[in-house]
């Protein structure tokens, strides 16, 4: 699966607050940090069973935007 497909945009990616692929990227677009994206949309902060899948889509953003460390 392609983290970045524009068609996952409205796919659920935390289910426990709803939050959605495409509210991620927008916000890496502003240059939030996993930690800011938590608390801004409550993604992580129920179960934490998203974590990963966030981080891996985090970092795909990055290296498509060449900000890969």
């Amino acid at each position: 699966m392609n983290l970045l497909d524009p068609n996952l945009a409205d796919e659920v990616i935390c289910t426990c607050s709803g939050t959605k692929r495409g509210e991620i990227a927008e916000l890496f677009a502003q240059d939030k940090d996993m930690d800011a994206i938590s608390r801004w949309t409550g993604a992580i902060s129920g179960c934490g069973g998203c974590e990963w899948d966030i981080a891996d889509m985090l970092k795909a953003l990055a290296e498509a935007e060449g900000k890969a460390g």
